[in-house]
Formats: C-alpha cells, structure tokens, sequence
C-alpha cells in the first residue's frame, strides 16, 4: 500500500528548505505523481508576523504561495525519489494567482496541490490553501523545473 503521510523529518530529506523557511509540517493525502496536501501551523512565533503588519499580523500571500510550491516539490521527490536524488525543484513562474481570505497566527493551513502535466524536467500544478474551516484561501497555478544541484 502506498505511504499516504509523511512528517517533517521525512520532508527535510526530500527537500532543502528549513526552518524559519520551511512551510509545511506533514504531507498527507499523497498520490504519487498526482496530488498531496501540505499542512502547516502558523504560530505567533513566526518571524514574518512581527514585521507583516505587526498590530494585525497576517501571513504574506507569497509565502502562501511558497507553501504549495514547497508542497508540489516534496510530492514530486516523494514520487520520484530515485530520479530527484542529487536534484532540486525550483519554480519557474507562477500565474492566476488569487488570494481570498488572510490568515491570522495560530491558524492551519491545507495547501491542496495538483500535478496537471510534466514534460521531461518541467512539471505544471494547480493547487490552492483551505483553512480549519475548508474556506478557500487562494488558489494558483505554477511551474516547476527539476535540476541538478551540481549545474546550478
């Protein structure tokens, strides 16, 4: 049966991103080479909220949007662990992004990401991020390209 969870351990040896940086605390739901969700709690104690906006701290759209880039990128190594190795998911563009709610500390946050297509090292997802409440966050759709960490 395929391993539809993983925890932040098993995220950090799939991809680079670490802490203050890294935005997704377990994958669940995984379908290899298909779809996964990203869940992460935003706490008081994050370093963006003490600068955005201090008297009303609310989670910056783009690291929304890094969180289901971050989310596709550890779905895509997950998936293809043997091929992406020695390699690293960078994003290429991002397009017809929306945001439609803020999120405030000490609010989860579900990045539901979708691979819509992959040509040789190009992949392209759809995804958007769901609160506790299932209220739609924002939702974009984005491209990625696997690299060799050695070329870069």
């Amino acid at each position: 049966m395929e391993n539809n969870k993983i925890d932040s351990n098993e995220i950090k040896n799939l991809i680079p991103h670490r802490e203050p940086f890294l935005y997704i605390d377990k994958l669940i739901n995984i379908k290899k080479l298909d779809k996964a969700t990203g869940v992460k709690l935003f706490t008081n104690d994050d370093f963006f909220f003490h600068g955005h906006f201090p008297e009303h701290p609310v989670v910056p759209g783009v690291i929304l949007i890094e969180m289901l880039a971050q989310t596709a990128a550890a779905l895509i190594a997950f998936s293809i662990r043997e091929q992406t190795f020695d390699k690293i998911v960078y994003l290429m563009n991002v397009e017809s992004t929306k945001f439609r709610k803020p999120v405030f500390p000490n609010q989860r946050v579900y990045a539901n990401v979708k691979a819509l297509r992959s040509k040789g090292r190009v992949w392209r997802f759809a995804g958007e991020t769901t609160n506790e409440k299932k209220e739609k966050v924002c939702n974009a759709t984005w491209s990625a390209m696997i690299m060799d960490k050695k070329n870069v």
